[in-house]
């Protein structure tokens, strides 16, 4: 059996100096997106099920909407939380996104996706967990939700926003547990915000890590992150199989089970 020591998220702390400073790379790597446009037209397409954006901390829907675009143009049904900017989970917050799920199960009479980016991805897989019936797949990008909270360059920042304190063992016990959905973590190394590890999912039947080279903030503006999406959403409902790393990919995604 192998061992995934090399993974465990405690006693971590938040990235360093330097790649905070890379965190600066975000715009270019919306660019390079752009520039990869007709790679990108190669991706998987849809069965326009319908797709929920949770965007980041402090960040609002305008933050995901490249993402959205690059969805909609693959035929996907991609829509934005419609809540202004995300302040954590403050009073009301999930309830509005649970009707917002409820919304778009009725109106398309189909399974949700839901994609969250770094906090918007603890929406996402929490949501999952209440109402597995309505979620066909999570997708996290840059989302903390294993290890301890302070080991991201946000900590303070989502105290302060949500007035919420992070010390609830209960709580942070809860969030680490995956959803008994098909659930991928996208994920970077070089991550300027969340130690990666705390994005690092315990693989299984249904769970599974996705790695590329990005900033925190570029997360959901990369290219590689938008093609890895598009093959998650576009699987046949209850057909999930992992995402494979075979030629082309080995070089682009790198292997999330290799030492740190």
């Amino acid at each position: 059996m192998q061992a995934h020591h090399h993974h465990e998220s405690d006693n971590l702390s938040p990235p360093g100096a330097l790649l905070v400073a890379l965190e600066a790379r975000a715009p270019w790597e919306y660019g390079a997106a752009l520039a990869a446009w007709p790679l990108l037209r190669n991706a998987a397409r849809g069965d326009e099920h319908a797709v929920l954006v949770f965007p980041g901390l402090a960040a609002p829907d305008f933050s995901t909407r490249p993402l959205r675009n690059f969805l909609a143009a693959r035929g996907f049904e991609a829509h934005g939380w419609d809540m202004g900017f995300n302040f954590g989970p403050r009073e009301g917050v999930l309830e509005a996104c649970v009707e917002r799920l409820h919304e778009l199960r009725v109106e398309t009479g189909r399974k949700v996706s839901l994609i969250g980016w770094s906090l918007g991805g603890i929406y996402a897989r929490e949501i999952a967990k209440l109402y597995p019936d309505d979620v066909r797949t999570v997708i996290t990008l840059g989302t903390p939700f294993g290890g301890d909270p302070r080991a991201t360059n946000a900590w303070r920042l989502y105290e302060v926003a949500s007035g919420h304190k992070l010390d609830d063992p209960e709580l942070l016990a809860q969030v680490k547990a995956a959803p008994a959905v098909p659930t991928t973590s996208i994920f970077s190394r070089t991550d300027g915000v969340v130690t990666w590890q705390c994005s690092y999912e315990k693989p299984g039947k249904r769970t599974e890590n996705i790695e590329i080279i990005a900033s925190h903030l570029g997360l959901g503006l990369h290219p590689a992150a938008w093609y890895a999406v598009a093959d998650r959403l576009a699987q046949p409902e209850g057909r999930w199989q992992p995402f494979h790393r075979v030629g082309w990919r080995q070089w682009v995604y790198l292997d999330p089970a290799r030492p740190a």
